[in-house]
Order: structure tokens, then C-alpha cells, then sequence
């Protein structure tokens, strides 16, 4: 059963000037294991963490590296969720997360689907 649903989308661009503009930035948005990816996978990745939080109903206390993209069997895009986010997964009984990301034509997009 689908508990939640989230998409987002990311102009690649406006994300990048932004990322130079405030470097720090970087250490709030990703983990360690998402840093020095291109930008267009960043843009795709920052995405995902914003559909993440649509899938749980956006509460309040959340933080963008709670919800990291890695890449898994293939290379096919994993979510690994914790803190806040897997304490409200839980209590939403999500069991499983279904993840696609996209980046062209100067946006990167995330659907996000939070099964239980």
C-alpha cells in the first residue's frame, strides 16, 4: 500500500549558483558519501531529499542529510533514511521506498514513493 508520495524539481543552474554562492551549504544538504558528485547528481539527490519529506507529510524537525541517495545493485538509486525522518517513517509503518531520479535539459527531478 502506498502510505506517501513526494516529487521535486531542481533547476540545475540556480542550484549550482547557489551551492558556490553559500559553500557551506554543501555540509547541510549531503552526507559525505554525496559530496564531490557532478552538480546535475546533486540537483537530482537535493531533489529526492525534498520528495522524501513530501512523502511523509512534511513534518516539522527534519534534516536534508537524513534522507541519503546512494547508489545500489546496477547502479540504481537506494534510499537510506535516518533520524527524524526514519522515526516518522516508522510511525507511518513505510517498510519500503521506491526512488527514481532524472537530470536533463537543465533540471533534475526525484519522484519518491514511501510503501508500507
Amino acid at each position: 500500500m502506498i502510505l506517501g508520495i513526494g516529487v521535486d524539481v531542481v533547476d540545475i543552474a540556480r542550484f549550482e549558483a547557489t551551492l558556490e554562492r553559500t559553500p557551506k551549504l554543501m555540509e547541510r544538504l549531503f552526507t559525505e558519501g554525496e559530496r564531490g558528485l557532478p552538480v546535475q547528481s546533486l540537483a537530482a539527490r537535493f531533489a529526492a531529499k525534498e520528495a522524501v519529506a513530501k512523502a511523509l507529510g512534511a513534518p516539522a524537525g527534519l534534516d536534508h542529510r537524513e534522507a541519503e541517495v546512494r547508489r545500489g545493485e546496477g547502479g540504481r538509486p537506494e534510499l537510506r533514511i535516518t533520524g527524524r525522518a526514519a522515526e516518522v517513517a516508522y510511525d507511518l509503518r513505510v517498510k519500503r521506498w521506491h526512488i527514481s531520479l532524472s537530470h536533463d535539459a537543465g533540471v533534475a527531478v526525484a519522484y519518491v514513493i514511501a510503501e508500507g
